[in-house]
């Protein structure tokens, strides 16, 4: 980053009023700098993110060394760990023994890539710090509650090391929170049947964004994968706009005589 610098103000007496304006406008122009600095660097650097959910996320995808936040669920975490693991991110899992590797290998994740630490007790501040070194994606589900100035360590390690911390749970400063809305089955017959299909509404709130964005999939689908449903039905509707259009043509206006 090219080295920002401010240039003192002269601040006479009698042009004070003035001398305050032009501070101000010094830093406010300061500051445009820096955000639009930051703003490149983060929206620069994305890692693959599975293709149903990268535009519910700000800027488009997960960003290399920002922390977010996810409702507790399996599949939800494996969804956000099947982009960058089936493009050659190494990832890991800390605290979470109910992750399962058959159906994380279904979803499209990469099990050499793979490092799980399923109980790590008091420990999983000081493991999700150290592999944080080598891996590129790290879920984590916090075991007991840590201090403010280790939580805020634990961040600036993430963002030297540009790798993404997905954390199940509260966490201050969070790029924006991941969460699973509503939830629906299908599969089951009269009594008889296996699930085989998930449908849920994922909701993403952000800092950057005053709006929600929310998505309807099939998590998982009945191929064990991932499918975007709000886009096809958006498509089906297209579609059969445009075979009317064809059939009847351009809308007319009667008009009474």
């Amino acid at each position: 980053m090219p080295a920002l610098a401010l240039s003192s103000v002269d601040d006479p007496v009698d042009g004070m009023g003035a001398a305050r304006v032009q501070t101000v406008d010094t830093v406010q122009a300061l500051q445009a700098r820096i955000d639009s600095l930051q703003r490149t660097r983060l929206d620069t650097r994305l890692l693959p993110t599975h293709e149903a959910l990268a535009d519910l996320l700000p800027a488009g995808g997960l960003q290399e060394g920002a922390v977010y936040t996810l409702s507790p669920s399996s599949a939800l975490t494996m969804a956000l760990l099947a982009g960058p693991s089936a493009a050659g991110a190494w990832c890991g899992v800390v605290g979470m023994p109910e992750f399962g590797i058959e159906a994380a290998e279904a979803m499209g994740i990469d099990l050499d890539r793979l490092v799980l630490v399923p109980h790590p007790g008091d420990q999983w501040l000081t493991v999700t710090a150290a592999i944080a070194d080598a891996l590129s994606v790290i879920v984590v589900r916090p075991g007991r509650a840590a201090s403010d100035g280790a939580i805020a360590k634990l961040a600036g390690r993430v963002r030297e090391r540009g790798s993404t911390l997905l954390v199940t749970g509260a966490w201050p400063q969070a790029e924006a929170m991941i969460s699973i809305t509503d939830s629906r089955w299908s599969g089951l017959g009269d009594g008889h049947g296996y699930l085989s299909e998930r449908e849920v509404t994922i909701t993403v709130s952000s800092r950057r964004s005053p709006r929600p964005r929310s998505g309807r999939l099939l998590l998982p689908d009945g191929e064990l994968g991932i499918r975007r449903l709000d886009r096809e039905d958006a498509g089906a509707r297209g579609d059969a706009a445009q075979r009317a259009h064809d059939r009847w043509g351009s809308p007319r206006t009667l008009r009474a005589g």
